[in-house]
Parts: structure tokens; sequence; C-alpha cells
């Protein structure tokens, strides 16, 4: 029987990790927190849940973050791992979707987009589909691969995938170098509509301008000088 991984990078999510990990634990064999040096009770929280938690000593970054969790899952015998927001924003039954298309065997990267259109489509603030889309065609110009949704925390790897992936990239700037690994290690891909749910908490966790910018510019950086 495959086993299927969550893994949820976490930081200062108390509010609302338990909840999250409670629906994860439902569609996985093992839930993953990877706790970035949070200062509240965001690991005590996960574990008492159901997760298993590792943490970081410092806050390093949701690609770090990442990074980690999908080593520990491989390290744990995952034959899919799906990674999942801490902060409500993804629906436990859109990661199953994510799984079972993984379990197809056709390839190796799933990516769960809020802006590809199906029955799931959720209702993208306007802002965040800018922002969105800007990301696709700058992580098309330089990685030179086309999604829909290249800023989407839910994904999901085949133990394939996941053994292989290389991050070198500690921020926001991480889910569009998840393209690249996909382009250089020639994964196939697909793309699953999924509908996210907007609060103002998630909402709050999201992405600026001046983010934006700074997560160009490491992108320009990994694109060109590795």
């Amino acid at each position: 029987m495959a086993k299927r991984i969550i893994v949820i990078p976490a930081y200062n999510e108390e509010l609302t990790i338990a909840d999250v990990v409670r629906g994860a634990v439902k569609i996985a064999d093992r839930v993953l927190v990877v706790d970035d040096g949070s200062r509240d009770r965001t690991a005590a929280l996960a574990k008492e849940a159901g997760a298993l938690v590792v943490r970081h000593a410092v806050n390093r970054g949701v690609g770090a973050a990442l990074g980690t969790g999908i080593e520990a899952a491989v390290r744990l015998d995952a034959d899919a791992v799906v990674t999942m927001d801490a902060d409500g924003q993804h629906r436990a039954e859109d990661a199953a979707r994510v799984f079972e298309r993984l379990a197809q065997g056709d390839v190796e990267f799933v990516i769960g987009s809020r802006m590809k259109r199906g029955p799931e489509q959720g209702n993208m603030p306007a802002h965040r589909m800018l922002f969105n889309t800007i990301g696709n065609m700058l992580t098309f110009m330089l990685f030179g691969v086309w999604v829909t949704d290249s800023q989407s925390g839910l994904r999901g790897l085949s133990r394939k995938a996941a053994s292989t992936i290389d991050l070198r990239t500690n921020g926001m700037e991480s889910l569009s170098e998840f393209i690249k690994e996909k382009k250089d290690r020639r994964w196939r891909l697909a793309e699953v509509p999924i509908k996210a749910i907007y609060t103002d908490y998630s909402m709050s966790k999201g992405q600026n301008f001046f983010m934006g910018v700074k997560i160009a510019l490491r992108l320009i950086f990994r694109r060109f000088f590795g």
C-alpha cells in the first residue's frame, strides 16, 4: 500500500494549525509539520492534533521548511508527498485529489491550481490573481515552463521527485523553484483545479508588492547564478 505523507510548513500558526492537521490526518498516512522557528504554540498544537513535528531553531523561511519536510518524508518512506499551507487556505479533500492524481502513475509533479478552470475553482481576490499572474509570467520567462498557478502551496511529488528535488532558496521564491526543478529533472507535470479558502487571516499571510519584488530578484539570481 502506498504511503502518503503531507508536509505542512508553519510559522506562528497557532490559530489554524490544529484544524489543518486534523483535516490532513484523515487523508494521509502521516502528517509532518515543520515548525519554522515559531514563537507561539504552533508545535505543541500540531502535535496534539496528530502531527509529527520537526522544528527549526530559528525562522529560516518557507522554502527551507519545505526542503526539511520533503527530506524527512522521504526518510519516512513516503511514496507520495503533498505540501499544504498552515493558514487554513487549503482543503483536505483537495490534497486528497492531488494524491489521487499522483497515484495514476503518469506524472511526478502535481500542482493544485486555484486558477485552472474546473468545478472546484475558487474565487481568488483580484489582487491575488494579479500577483499570481505576474508570478506565472516571471516563472515562464526564467524557466520556460508555463503553469496556471506557480504560487500555489498545495502541490504533490512522487517518491522519485521528492527524492531528487534540490531547493536552494529559503523564501517564497521556492514555489517557483519547484518549476525549475521540474524542467531540469524532466518531471511530468499535471495541474488539478482546487478551491482555496480565503479568510482575513489567510489573506494577511499573502504576498505584497515589496515581497514580490524581492522574490523576483531572488529568482533571477537563482536562474543565472545557481
